[in-house]
């Protein structure tokens, strides 16, 4: 895996004041915004690009209150997120509005990823092993509801899952209720 690794930069936020550092693995930049001291296990969490949650605010998910969940966390107790550009359970964007479009015509998010070729989730954590070897980070405690990445992470010790509980609404209830119950996610 050929990664291309940034200099490290301040980034102060809404949230805090964090550092930050890209890792460029092909045609996909990720990115990890920390704040020190990461600690012996740090809070990390992983966290899938999703351009109409995270930057437009979409109530058909939970993605922008979950990032904005972990970076007041890291804000306080130190931490990192690491920013997967993995947009639409990596379908891409293009896709994913299909998907949208096939969600408001009635089938649930595995459906319409189904429906369009795709496997339910299409992403994969591989990169996430070497960005914390690039930080000599060996545990973690892992902000997380998805059983994939606790299964994903083969050379990490995860000490601790920490759940992320975000309250739903009208446009991401039948969402989250198909992540729990088909896509065993926990809370």
């Amino acid at each position: 895996m050929k990664i291309e690794i940034s200099e490290v930069a301040n980034l102060p936020s809404r949230f805090g004041t964090f550092k930050i550092q890209s890792f460029k693995e092909g045609i996909k930049e990720h990115l990890v915004i920390f704040k020190e001291p990461l600690g012996n296990a740090p809070i990390v969490r992983i966290h899938s690009e999703c351009l109409t949650g995270d930057t437009i605010g979409s109530l058909k998910c939970d993605c922008r209150d979950q990032l904005e969940y972990a970076l007041k966390l890291i804000e306080k107790e130190g931490g990192m997120v690491i920013y997967l550009r993995q947009e639409g359970r990596n379908i891409g964007l293009l896709n994913k509005v299909n998907a949208y479009a096939l969600q408001d015509k009635g089938l649930d998010t595995i459906e319409a990823n189904h429906q369009l070729g795709f496997k339910a989730d299409e992403r994969t954590y591989e990169v996430v092993e070497f960005i914390l070897a690039h930080f000599g980070i060996a545990q973690i405690k892992l902000l997380t509801n998805n059983p994939r990445k606790l299964e994903s992470l083969k050379k990490i010790n995860i000490v601790e899952r920490i759940p992320v509980v975000i309250d739903s609404n009208v446009f991401n209830e039948g969402y989250l209720k198909t992540k729990k119950e088909q896509m065993g996610h926990l809370y």
